[in-house]
């Protein structure tokens, strides 16, 4: 079970999908969950630990892998990142598996808070 406000997935844009995949099978012997063509979960030993989501664009941020973290109550936490001087950059949205929002640090990193559907 995720704990709460603990890193727990995180991200990486690539081009191509299939070459990244091979690419870390080769080099890792990573596995992964393909969720359409767009799409792969990273599979660690007991869960699943992040993903690949394949785009023509780096992310805003300037590409690079996003910090998920797990929340037990998601609108706490958009609270918390508020008051605490973050910025909200995508607002609270559903995904297969749950919900989650995106984020701006103070510095302009980019992270992510999730939940269970």
């Amino acid at each position: 079970m995720p704990t709460h406000h603990s890193l727990d997935y995180v991200e990486f844009t690539v081009r191509d999908l299939a070459e990244a995949k091979r690419f870390y099978a080769d080099a890792f012997g990573w596995a992964f969950t393909d969720y359409g063509p767009t799409y792969a979960g990273i599979q660690g030993a007991e869960r699943e630990v992040g993903g690949m989501e394949q785009t023509e664009a780096p992310r805003a941020s300037g590409g690079g892998a996003l910090a998920i973290l797990y929340s037990d109550d998601l609108e706490a936490s958009l609270e918390a990142v508020e008051a605490s001087g973050g910025t909200v950059s995508k607002a609270i949205f559903s995904f297969p598996g749950g919900r989650r929002f995106h984020f701006l640090d103070p510095s302009g990193n980019e992270l992510a808070v999730w939940t269970l559907a």
